[in-house]
């Protein structure tokens, strides 16, 4: 397996980590068959991460996901921890290498 597509799929399982453990809007991270839930949501956080995004647009995109997209209230002291953890998985990806 090639060093890209091994570190691809890192940041691919911390990121469905971090949404099921500390994101969690809809209340799913027990239910064994719905722990994809939220894949469709993690391209998107992980080209922020590689662009090296700022947090406020790591920030506004969960937002929308919880707000707009899902139609939640959410809480945004929440969905900023949650992008501020997103936004340490580089430097431990890459510390793995």
């Amino acid at each position: 397996m090639s060093q890209r597509l091994d570190q691809a799929q890192r940041y691919h399982t911390a990121i469905r980590e971090i949404f099921l453990r500390n994101w969690d809007p809809i209340g799913i991270a027990d239910i064994p068959e719905a722990q994809d839930e939220y894949d469709s949501y993690i391209s998107q956080v992980y080209g922020l991460l590689i662009r090296r995004e700022p947090l406020y647009k790591m920030v506004d995109f969960l937002w929308w996901v919880e707000t707009e997209h899902m139609g939640l209230c959410g809480t945004h002291r929440r969905t900023e921890q949650v992008a501020e953890r997103l936004l340490r998985l580089p430097e431990e990806i890459v510390g793995l290498v």
